[in-house]
């Protein structure tokens, strides 16, 4: 008898694990629960549906996202093929007409003869050969029955801090050490006297907040507190809180700060830093302006700005392996935000390694090994290596291990970066895949 696989969800991380499964001569039931149900933050009927941007960002290839979106057209990726065909102008980003890239996708997905779509709500954990793609608003029923397979390492809300990339830190002003010397210099301090404090203060509680969606409640985070909601409840509310400067001795003063920003490595590499106590809802530009007003942060590059909103995901570290498999389980994959990768793109692309993935083990061959320097592999590795406080990640050229020879431009290096990963890629594609 002739194994099917099935898709839950066909939003872009769901279509681009059926095409690649049927593309690969594997037939696909895709459960899709609109046009029967609709989550909070959907309203078209279409597959792959844009919710929040008509962007896809940047259509460079010596960018994080342009890099990527390169590697999923290597891969014969669904979603890059219907934005390019669908693509209205935005200067160097890749902006879609979101109703015609929803169509053009739907009718590429129902058009193929490997492919049965089937409109209903999955509500019970499947036992073998499916690739969960139900996103960041998987239903209650369905969240439910994924809880109860994996355990309570289902999050329901995303409230993570800025990164930064290391080398955008300035080490002059900044330093390494933890308080009172215990556990090694683990942190980047950025000092702050009474003057430079009041100035930044003055600017958190008065920036500007970004709005929340008709579903989303903030008052569950009073365990986990916007840093300007704390700075709200009083002057020195953050000094006495994430910025307390107590155990730490600025050494190009030989004195106690008046307050102090701590940094945090946030992957083993230590090329990227979390702002540690600074999940924020304020919107990405007030971020940018805010919080570079900190000493050494002056131009730090951010990979990521802090985000508080509706999420599910898993926590992966946990659960999953490279290729976004459930550990111990008969071929059950997971794809899309619900892993833990952030972005349209980036969703799509973790489908398409599932795709891939269900579709070498249905027909017994060896997993697709991610070339390291690619973006899909920075991204696979995020989410399926161990980690305390696992939170979403989007892609990064901080994400990528550095080059063998330092260059200091950043434009060239990303773009040497890019035509690294993307030669390796287009080498072990042909190796493994024959494509």
């Amino acid at each position: 008898m002739e194994r099917k696989a099935v898709v839950i969800g066909a939003g872009l991380a769901g279509c681009e694990a059926a095409w690649q499964l049927a593309s690969r001569g594997i037939p696909v039931r895709l459960v899709e629960m609109k046009p029967k149900k609709y989550t909070p933050a959907h309203k078209y009927s279409g597959f792959a549906e844009l919710v929040c941007s008509n962007s896809l960002k940047s259509a460079d290839p010596a960018s994080a996202c342009g890099m990527l979106k390169e590697e999923m057209r290597i891969l014969g990726s669904v979603t890059v093929k219907a934005a390019e065909k669908t693509r209205v102008d935005a200067g160097g980003a890749l902006a879609v007409n979101r109703t015609e890239f929803s169509d053009e996708v739907t009718a590429v997905i129902k058009s193929s003869p490997m492919i049965e779509t089937v409109s209903e709500e999955a509500t019970e954990f499947p036992a073998r050969d499916t690739v969960i793609a139900t996103g960041p608003l998987t239903s209650d029923a369905f969240a439910r029955a994924i809880r109860e397979k994996c355990g309570d390492t289902l999050s329901f809300y995303d409230a993570a801090a800025p990164i930064v990339t290391f080398d955008s830190i300035d080490m002059t002003k900044a330093f390494f050490a933890s308080r009172y010397d215990k556990g090694g210099a683990d942190y980047i301090n950025c000092p702050m006297n009474k003057e430079e404090y009041e100035r930044f203060y003055k600017e958190l509680v008065n920036a500007e907040r970004a709005p929340l969606k008709s579903f989303e409640d903030l008052t569950v985070y009073e365990g986990c507190m916007p840093v300007e909601v704390l700075a709200g409840r009083g002057t020195d509310s953050v000094r006495y809180g994430c910025m307390k400067p107590v155990g730490l001795i600025d050494p190009r003063t030989g004195k106690r700060p008046y307050a102090a920003v701590q940094l945090r490595k946030e992957n083993n590499e230590g090329t990227l830093y979390n702002i540690v106590g600074f999940q924020t809802n304020l919107k990405f530009g007030e971020q940018k302006r805010v919080f570079s007003m900190i000493n050494g942060l002056e131009n730090a590059e951010f990979v990521r700005y802090g985000v508080m909103h509706r999420n599910t995901f898993l926590n992966s570290p946990q659960l999953l392996d490279s290729c976004y498999k459930l550990k111990g389980s008969d071929n059950i994959f997971f794809a899309g935000q619900i892993t833990g990768v952030e972005g349209y793109v980036e969703s799509a692309a973790s489908g398409i390694i599932a795709g891939i993935a269900l579709a070498r083990a249905i027909r017994g061959e060896e997993p697709f090994a991610l070339p390291e320097g690619t973006m899909l592999y920075a991204l696979s590795k995020h989410v399926s290596t161990e980690c305390k406080n696992f939170q979403p990640m989007g892609s990064s050229m901080g994400l990528l291990p550095p080059l063998d020879e330092r260059i200091k431009d950043k434009k060239l290096r990303y773009a040497a970066l890019s035509e690294r990963g993307l030669n390796v890629l287009r080498r072990e594609v042909k190796r493994q895949l024959d494509m």
